[in-house]
C-alpha cells in the first residue's frame, strides 16, 4: 500500500466514523476495507517520484518509493519485485529466466521471450516506460517468427506496475501456428501460501513438495495429497484447472503472504478482456500451486486447437496484448481475513474506471479518444414463447469480433473482441471499440442458436454507430413438446453428482455453484450406472436430478470402456400427426472427440437414423469445466418415426477409449411438425 498522508487520514477517518454512526449499512467490515483503502490517498504529488537506475549493465531497476522492480537488461525477465520491506516476493531461487516472463507456445514448441534490445520511452518523475524488444531473423531457427516488445510501465504513487506485450509479424514472415501467449509470475514458496480467485474461491494452498510427494492421478496436473505438511488440505485433490475461471470473471487473482508483517497480498489484474481470444466465455487459468500466478492472453484450453492462431506464410499482423497491473498491498496482522482481497476488488474496479487507459505510450495502444462506441436494442422473435410477438432479449451477451460466420466469435484468436451485457430490455452499448471491421454477434440466455448482424460494422476514431431494433429469430421448426434443461451454453443445470469421499477439494463441498469442479466426476457415471445406461421418463424426471451432466463412456475395466446409450422415453398423444417432420434441437455445451448417434425408437437398426462426424477437442469433462464450445444441432425426423403412445430417443456417445471422450448437453428439445404456413 502506498504511505499515508496524516491529514488526508485523518479526514478519511471522520468521514468513516460519519457513516458508521449515521446507520451506514457496510458494517465494521466495510469500514476496516475503507481505512485500508485510505492507505491510497496518497497524491501523486506527494508521492516520491518515479526513478529509473541503469547503472548496472545487466539490469535496469524501476523504483517509486512504494514498489521496487528488477528486470534483467536486454532480456526483460523480471528478477525481483520489492515491496513494503520483502526484497523480493518472487522466488530467487528460480534462475533469472523463471520468476517472471512472458512466454509463447507455438507448433515448433514452447519458448521464453527475450529481448535483445533495451530502450528507454519515457522517464520523467511521474512516469517510466520501458521497452525489451525481442527482433526476428531468418536466422532464428526453431524460434517464433513474431517481433515483440515487451513494455512495462511505473506510475509515481502506484502500488505496482504495468505490463503489455506488442506482437507485430511484417511482410516476409514464414507460416506459424501460435497455441498460447501468457504472463507468468512464480512467487516465494515460503511466504505465499493463500490463494484467492474470487470472493469464495480462496483458500489456504499445498506446496510443490506436497504435490511431488503425492498421489499422481488421472493425468499430471491432478494430484491426491497424501503426504501434505499441512493437515487441512492431507487426503485432497489438487489440480489447477479447478481454479480455471471464464474470461469474463477472470479479473483478479494472485496470493496473499501471512508469514510477513504485514500481511502482503500479490494480485494480477485484467482490466479488460478486448486482447484475450475467443470472447467472454472462454475459460483459462488463473493462479495456481508454485505459487505461480498468470495473465493469459491466448490459450487452447477448453476449447482445443480450434482456437489457435493460424498465421499464413508473409502473413501481417499486429496486436497490443495489455496492459495488465501487477498490484501489491498489505494489511496488519489484526486485519480480517477479507481486507486485501476486497482492497485488491477495489483496485480492480478503479482500473476498469480508467480504462482503456491514456498513459501507454506506444502508438499502438489505442488511446480512448480514438475508439469508437456501438449502442442499439436486440429483440427475439420466438413465436412460440410469445404468438408473433416480440420479445426483448433480456441480458444477452452481445459483441464485435472479426467478420465470420454464425458464432465463429468463440474460435477467434486474431483480432480483439468488445462485448457488453444487454439490460432487460435488450438495450446494449459496447464503448471503446477500437477502429475496424467488424460484425456484430450475440446469443441470448432462454434461447437457443446464434445472432449475428447481416452487415459489417465499422468503427471510425470518436464514432458512435446507433443500430435500431434488431430481431434474431432462433432456430425452431415447430411447437415444444418437451424440453429438457436450460438454453444457457452450459450443463451446470442438469445433475452433477457429489465426488468420490477419497478425491475431494473441501473447498467446493458446500458450494453448490461450483461442485462440478471436483475431480473424477466422469467417474461417478459407471458407480451410478454401473450395468444399464441412464434413463430419462419425460413428465416425470428432472434434469437436475436424473440428467449426468456428462455423456460420457462407462468403465468395465482398468483400461476398457464401453460407449453409453442413453434413453428419452415419452407420450405422444395429443402431438401425433402423420405428415411433416418433427424436429429434435440438440445444444450442446462441449464435445471432446465425440460422435452422437440418435435412433428414434428402433434401436435394433445397425445404422443409426442420425450420427455426427467425430467432433470437438474441448477437454473441459477431464479439467473440471461444465462448458466448452457451444453448438447446435437440428435433426429432423419424419413422423412416421413416432407413434401414438410411448416412444423412445435413443443417444448414443459411441467413442469409448478413455473416460474423457464425451459430451456436455446444454439443452434438449422435441418440436412437433408445424401447424401454420408461416412456420
Amino acid at each position: 500500500m502506498k504511505k499515508s498522508n496524516p491529514l488526508l487520514r485523518w479526514f478519511a477517518i471522520t468521514v468513516l466514523c460519519f457513516l458508521l454512526l449515521s446507520g451506514s449499512s457496510e458494517g465494521s467490515a466495510s469500514i476496516r476495507r475503507a481505512l485500508l483503502k485510505n492507505n491510497n490517498l496518497t497524491q501523486p504529488s506527494t508521492s516520491p517520484a518515479v526513478k529509473l537506475d541503469e547503472k548496472n549493465h545487466n539490469q535496469v531497476v524501476m523504483d517509486n518509493g512504494i514498489i521496487r522492480v528488477t528486470l534483467s537488461r536486454p532480456e526483460g525477465y523480471v528478477l525481483a519485485i520489492s515491496y513494503n520491506g520483502i526484497d523480493n516476493v518472487l522466488e530467487a531461487q528460480n534462475g533469472n529466466d523463471n520468476r517472471g516472463y512472458l512466454d509463447v507456445v507455438w507448433n515448433q514448441g514452447f519458448q521464453k521471450i527475450k529481448g535483445t534490445k533495451f530502450s528507454v520511452i519515457e522517464k520523467t518523475e511521474d512516469q517510466l516506460e520501458v521497452s525489451f524488444l525481442r527482433e526476428w531473423t531468418s536466422s532464428m531457427i526453431g524460434s517464433v517468427p513474431i517481433k515483440i516488445d515487451m513494455r512495462y510501465i511505473m506510475r509515481r504513487g502506484d502500488s505496482g506496475y504495468y505490463s503489455y506485450a506488442i506482437f507485430e509479424r511484417p511482410k516476409g514472415f514464414p507460416a506459424a501456428r501460435v497455441f498460447q501467449i501468457r504472463l507468468v509470475y512464480k512467487l516465494r514458496q515460503d511466504k505465499f501460501h493463500y490463494m484467492a480467485i474470487s470472493g469464495k474461491r480462496q483458500r489456504v494452498m499445498p506446496t510443490a513438495e506436497d504435490r511431488s510427494t503425492g498421489q499422481k492421478l488421472a493425468y499430471p496436473e491432478a494430484v491426491l495429497l497424501t503426504n501434505a505438511k499441512d493437515p487441512r488440505i492431507r487426503g485432497e485433490v489438487d489440480d489447477k484447472y479447478q481454479y480455471s475461471a471464464e474470461n469474463k470473471d477472470n479479473c483478479v487473482h494472485g496470493w496473499i503472504s501471512f508469514d510477513t508483517e504485514p500481511h502482503t497480498g500479490f494480485w494480477v489484474i485484467a482490466p479488460s478482456n478486448e486482447f484475450r481470444n475467443a470472447g467472454p466465455h472462454k475459460q483459462d487459468l488463473t493462479s495456481h500451486v508454485g505459487p505461480t500466478s498468470l495473465a493469459m492472453f491466448v490459450s487452447t484450453h477448453y476449447a482445443g486447437t480450434n482456437v489457435s492462431i493460424n498465421f499464413q506464410e508473409g502473413e501481417t499482423y499486429k496486436k497490443v496484448f495489455g496492459p495488465i497491473f501487477v498490484y501489491l498491498n498489505s494489511a496488519s496482522t489484526n486485519e480480517d481475513l477479507d481486507t486485501l482481497w476486497s482492497d485488491a476488488v477495489r483496485q480492480f474496479n478503479e482500473e476498469v474506471k480508467s480504462w482503456p487507459y491514456d498513459f501507454p505510450r506506444s502508438p499502438d495502444f489505442i488511446l480512448p479518444g480514438q475508439r469508437g462506441t456501438v449502442n442499439g436494442q436486440l429483440q427475439v422473435r420466438d413465436w412460440f414463447k410469445k404468438g408473433w410477438g416480440i420479445l426483448n432479449a433480456k441480458f444477452a451477451y452481445v459483441g464485435l469480433a472479426l467478420p465470420g460466420e454464425n458464432g465463429s466469435w468463440q474460435i477467434e484468436s486474431k483480432g480483439y473482441q468488445f462485448w457488453a451485457q444487454a439490460d432487460e430490455n435488450g438495450y446494449f452499448e459496447i464503448k471503446y471499440v477500437i477502429p475496424g471491421d467488424y460484425n456484430l454477434y450475440a446469443w441470448v440466455p432462454g434461447f437457443i442458436g446464434d445472432y449475428r448482424y447481416n452487415a459489417t460494422v465499422s468503427i471510425k476514431p470518436g464514432g458512435v454507430i446507433k443500430l435500431g431494433p434488431l430481431v434474431f429469430s432462433p432456430s425452431r421448426n415447430g411447437p415444444t413438446i418437451w424440453e429438457i434443461g436450460i438454453p444457457d451454453r452450459s450443463a451446470q443445470e442438469l445433475y452433477v453428482p457429489d465426488p468420490d469421499p477419497k478425491l475431494v477439494n473441501r473447498l467446493y463441498q458446500n458450494d453448490t455453484r461450483n461442485r462440478f469442479r471436483q475431480y473424477g466426476l466422469w467417474e461417478r457415471y459407471t458407480d451410478l450406472y454401473p450395468e444399464k445406461d441412464l434413463v430419462y421418463n419425460v413428465g416425470v424426471d428432472r434434469h437436475d436430478k436424473n440428467w449426468f451432466f456428462a455423456h460420457i463412456s462407462r468403465r468395465t475395466g482398468n483400461d476398457t470402456y464401453q460407449p453409453a446409450t442413453w434413453q428419452i422415453k415419452f407420450e405422444l398423444d395429443d402431438y401425433v400427426t402423420s405428415s411433416g417432420n418433427y424436429t429434435l434441437q440438440v445444444a450442446l455445451a462441449s464435445a471432446n472427440e465425440a460422435k452422437l448417434q440418435v435412433w428414434f425408437n428402433d434401436a435394433s437398426e445397425v445404422d443409426p437414423h442420425y450420427e455426427t462426424a467425430r467432433m470437438g477437442k474441448d477437454n473441459a469433462i477431464a479439467r473440471h469445466g461444465i462448458h466448452g464450445l457451444y453448438s447446435l444441432i437440428s435433426i429432423e425426423v419424419a413422423s412416421d418415426r413416432f407413434k401414438k403412445g410411448s416412444n423412445t430417443i435413443y443417444l448414443k456417445q459411441s467413442e469409448a477409449s478413455d473416460s474423457f471422450q464425451g459430451v456436455l448437453y446444454d439443452y434438449l428439445r422435441l418440436e412437433r411438425p408445424p401447424t401454420d404456413s408461416r412456420i
